[in-house]
């Protein structure tokens, strides 16, 4: 993203965390309903397409991920320091709106 324009929202760096934390929420729900999908699937084609899907999901989550944590914008081991970053875009987020 344009930096003239990250600084002109007030957010800076944050855009990009924002962005990477909305996909990773939107590649687990689209996981989870693929595999909810998959135990109503009524032929061997459709699991099959669908566990495509699952795999690229789960793949696409890992990619995601490791961006985050080598970003350090995602810390799924250290739930201490994943707080503190949760709290700084909260704070964000309410400076934003005020």
């Amino acid at each position: 993203m344009n930096d003239l324009f990250k600084s002109a929202a007030g957010m800076g760096s944050l855009t990009d965390q924002v962005i990477a934390s909305d996909f990773l929420i939107s590649v687990k729900c689209g996981i989870k309903d693929t595999a909810f999908a998959l135990t109503e699937a009524a032929t061997p084609e459709l699991r099959s397409v669908l566990r495509e899907q699952l795999m690229t999901g789960i793949s696409t989550h890992r990619s995601i991920s490791n961006y985050m944590i080598k970003n350090g914008y995602y810390h799924p081991y250290d739930l201490h320091e994943q707080a503190k970053v949760d709290a700084a875009i909260a704070e964000t987020s309410q400076s934003l709106i005020n």
